[in-house]
């Protein structure tokens, strides 16, 4: 009987507890009616944990509580004020709010980016990198592509260039870091981190675990960057710790040995929540579908914000990246036979390293954001980076064709080159500026003035240690040359007589990529000189709105400075430039925006940049410093819109581009550099995000792009499409949820295509047949989610290329073909608590 009374007390307290909960509920919106999706809602009592949800897509948002008393609601919203009220919740109640509307404040905005967003979509509605300060993307006179964390979760894009490729005219154009961005290539340091300028090679591609978003910023973007590549900037923006105490644990394993783990954590640190925190970390040990090539990292990036008031904030974060795995240099093919190249001579497998190569690189990267308002109207805002990075590299690779004792090119045998480099980089970064913003009634007018500086130098102790072409009888190294062949070892191999190469050659027949005897190479030892760069530029800024119309103003002044030899026998190469950029914005509708901009870019040329990456054995030995520096224009008009009460983002973006001074001649003769004359690139673009239903969320980009080289050296170039600019560019990727009173609730789907229309080999050769055009491709992916009832763990599973599509992202030239993986498939576990 004691048994029962005690069974029959605990149940009777249960079903208390269950009955004594207590719901908010309502409705958050703009002064207009429309929904705010992503609006954070917080109650707090003393002496209870915090508790914390999201509005859904529709603005609404449902909480509960255990027990009664006075607790402290609020809501909020970037871009919006603060709404707080006390609530008296009694037990077993139901208290519904209504509709709260939440009130405009711009200067709300975070000027520098220091803590981190609530909102869980595909869509970003501002942002900070494209003009320094806070600015919604709708009020914009340029195109801003986003990839936001939800998107490049769902998607599993795990390194940068699987987030990138949903954006309007960006193509891969290989394996390594180079984007061709409305039918230009970047050069090698087209990548932009919170956005300040970083130096280092991509050659293993970055993990996107710790990024909040990636922009891409279309057009030349000098006026904010310094020199900035002119087909658009890819700004990488780190995620930065919260209010809300947030914490998310995943692990992910897949095709060719892919195993993955990631760690998320943020919250406050102290009960004020002026001190928050973030810890973000990653770790990949995974092989690929080619050859002997495989890509382990580890990152960690941890961060502090302190924000005491509305008025002064600060962000501190590290970013620690190691990663070890092979320089993948891409799929070489045979020789030209009657002036063609076969792409399907050697299977996209084919890799003509060693087992015993490898590349390392270890990057430690120290950011600072500071802002401070000393009124409503006037502001300061500063931020600075410091980055290291180191590579150590060994590695064969392809050289060119061999050829037999009269030069006569033997298809089947690659000729190889073997190299041992390393390199030291560090760069500094600095940006600092006043905004003072002015408001009467319907005019508002934001002025900034500021001044930054970079520093990018590659330290003493550069060098490599290199074997490649033919032996000579005299123990050297050097280009065959049939009209001398006794200056030249010799063998005879299957009846054939050719020249001894300094490297075995690699027999694409009959591939072999076991280690190699590296020791009985005949290494030349060649330094890599030391470089400096610096740039500096001032700034001025004038964005006003004077009813529906808007206008951004920019002035730019930057001298820049280029020291070869750093330290040794110094080669040193000035320049300076103004940048301008005019934008014009009208409010057609409520919804609907137009634009039209004018801006310029300024890049010159250094040993350290490849920004004509056919001359890239040339800055090994001196600085292109003397030639005039790349410049190019934009001219843009494009429509940006909200639709369905905001929640579908869409742009039309019309462009011209034109560059000119672009470097080119005869990679080992610098007598023979000259400046090609001009690029043009001109097109249309479109991009759309948002949900379709509330169960339903979509991105979808098309791009069109004529990109054309308008005067060369070489005439029978001139009127001929860009290297790695593809005419046609489609990517969607969508996911729907079943609803929760379906038989199929906590299930989802995603389905993604990408079409990329034919495009040459990216590097102008010298001779036109050296080019080789890649065949268009479509690949589909889709993936499948669950997510168990009354749980925070979602599984996901993804196939990428669903129907084993052979084809090809770009490539170099025709040694080295950027292949895309066969069908492989990823599964992932990830839980939120």
């Amino acid at each position: 009987m004691k048994f029962k009374n005690i069974v029959f007390t605990i149940i009777f307290l249960a079903i208390q507890v269950s009955f004594s909960q207590s719901k908010i509920s309502g409705k958050v919106v703009d002064k207009e009616n429309n929904p705010i999706l992503g609006a954070n809602i917080l109650i707090e009592k003393k002496g209870l944990k915090q508790q914390g949800t999201s509005t859904d897509i529709d603005g609404y948002f449902s909480i509960e509580t255990k027990e009664n008393g006075t607790y402290k609601f609020q809501i909020t919203f970037i871009g919006f004020k603060s709404y707080k009220k006390n609530l008296n919740i009694a037990s077993n109640t139901n208290i519904n709010i209504g509709n709260i509307v939440l009130e405009e404040s711009f200067e709300s905005l975070q000027s520098v980016e220091i803590i981190g967003r609530i909102r869980k979509d595909y869509n970003s509605d501002y942002s900070f990198s494209a003009t320094k300060i806070a600015i919604k993307n709708k009020e914009l006179p340029q195109a801003v592509s986003t990839v936001t964390k939800e998107l490049i979760s769902d998607r599993l894009a795990f390194q940068l260039p699987d987030a990138v490729k949903t954006i309007s005219g960006v193509a891969a154009t290989g394996l390594y870091n180079h984007y061709n961005i409305r039918g230009i290539t970047q050069a090698d340091d087209g990548q932009v981190l919170n956005g300040m300028r970083t130096r280092q090679y991509y050659f293993l591609q970055p993990i996107t675990s710790h990024l909040e978003r990636v922009e891409v910023i279309k057009g030349p973007s000098s006026v904010t960057f310094s020199s900035a590549d002119p087909g658009g900037t890819v700004n990488m923006v780190t995620k930065k710790p919260l209010a809300k105490k947030r914490s998310s644990v995943g692990f992910t394993t897949g095709s060719f040995g892919t195993l993955r783990a990631t760690a998320d954590f943020t919250g406050p640190l102290n009960d004020s929540k002026t001190l928050l925190y973030r810890f973000n970390a990653a770790f990949q040990d995974a092989d690929s579908f080619r050859d002997l090539v495989n890509n382990n990292a580890i990152l960690i990036t941890p961060s502090l914000s302190y924000v005491p008031n509305d008025k002064t904030s600060l962000n501190v974060e590290m970013i620690y990246s190691k990663a070890e795995g092979n320089l993948d240099r891409g799929q070489p093919i045979f020789g030209a036979i009657n002036g063609k190249f076969d792409i399907n001579s050697t299977p996209i497998t084919r890799n003509v390293g060693a087992s015993n190569d490898y590349y390392k690189t270890n990057e430690l990267i120290f950011m600072a954001n500071f802002s401070k308002k000393f009124t409503e109207n006037f502001g300061f805002n500063a931020q600075y980076m410091k980055q290291t990075w180191n590579e150590d590299l060994a590695e064969h690779r392809f050289d060119g064709t061999a050829v037999d004792i009269n030069g006569n090119v033997i298809p089947t045998l690659a000729r190889m080159r073997y190299d041992q480099r390393q390199q030291f980089w560090e760069t500094d970064n600095f940006s600092a500026y006043f905004n003072y913003t002015i408001k009467k009634e319907n005019i508002t007018n934001k002025f900034l003035v500021g001044y930054d500086a970079t520093r990018w130098e590659r330290k003493i102790g550069a060098g490599f240690l290199r074997a490649r072409r033919y032996l000579t009888v005299n123990g050297g190294q050097a280009n065959y040359d049939p009209s001398n062949p006794d200056n030249f070892k010799q063998m005879v191999v299957d009846g054939v007589t050719m020249p001894v190469p300094a490297v075995p050659h690699f027999n694409l027949e009959h591939p072999f990529n076991g280690a190699r005897n590296t020791n009985a190479y005949n290494l030349s030892e060649l330094s890599i000189p030391a470089n400096l760069n610096t740039s500096n530029g001032i700034y001025i800024q004038n964005q006003f709105k004077i009813g529906k119309f808007s206008a951004l103003l920019n002035l730019r002044y930057e001298w820049f400075t280029d020291i070869f030899d750093y330290k040794g026998n110094e080669q040193t190469f000035k320049t300076s430039a103004f940048v301008p950029r005019l934008g014009l914005t009208y409010e057609v509708t409520k919804d609907i925006s137009a634009y039209v901009t004018y801006l310029e870019g300024f890049q010159p040329h250094t040993n350290t940049v490849s920004l004509s990456p056919t001359l890239e054995g040339f800055f090994w030995s001196a600085s292109p410093g003397r030639f005039d520096p790349l410049e190019s224009s934009l001219t843009e008009i494009g429509a940006k819109g909200e639709f369905l009460n905001g929640k579908i983002f869409a742009n039309l973006a019309i462009f011209n581009i034109t560059q000119k001074n672009i470097l080119l001649g005869d990679t080992y003769n610098l007598e023979s550099l000259t400046t090609r004359g001009k690029q043009r690139s001109r097109g249309f673009e479109t991009d759309i995000s948002g949900y379709v239903l509330p169960n339903l969320q979509l991105t979808a980009s098309y791009a069109y792009t004529n990109a054309t080289i308008q005067e060369d050296a070489i005439k029978e170039f001139i009127g001929k499409r860009i290297g790695g600019s593809p005419e046609h560019n489609t990517n969607f990727w969508g996911r729907y949820n079943f609803n929760s009173n379906s038989k199929l609730k906590g299930i989802g789907i995603g389905l993604g295509a990408q079409y990329v229309d034919k495009r040459f080999t990216w590097y102008n050769p010298t001779y036109a047949t050296e080019r080789v055009l890649l065949p268009s491709y479509t690949v589909f992916d889709a993936a499948l989610y669950y997510k168990p009832n009354n749980t925070n763990m979602q599984l996901t599973l993804k196939i990428n290329n669903l129907f084993d599509k052979i084809y090809w992202l770009g490539g170099l030239n025709p040694s080295r073909l950027g292949p895309g993986a066969p069908r492989n498939f990823l599964l992932n576990a990830t839980y939120n608590f």
